[in-house]
């Protein structure tokens, strides 16, 4: 959508509820494009601790030292 700056000055309030829905509006000069308002992305809240407890398994011998013949291909 594109709006002039009068416009915009008197339906500022109207312009920001549809841009708080996803619309994206630009304010022109004189018909030229100067602004643009956008939605603001909401913020990640970071990790989740715990979130996929219960959905691995470490199995028993994890610390297991490997084979010899696998340790040869990262020792050369």
């Amino acid at each position: 959508m594109k709006v002039n700056i009068h416009e915009a000055k008197t339906q500022f309030s109207r312009l920001i509820e549809r841009v708080a829905e996803g619309e994206r509006i630009i304010i022109a000069k004189a018909g030229k494009p100067v602004a643009r308002l956008v939605p603001i992305k909401p913020r990640s809240m970071g990790p989740v601790f715990g979130q996929d407890r219960g959905k691995l398994t470490v199995p028993e011998d994890f610390n297991a030292p490997l084979p010899r013949s696998v340790l040869r291909t990262f020792e050369g």
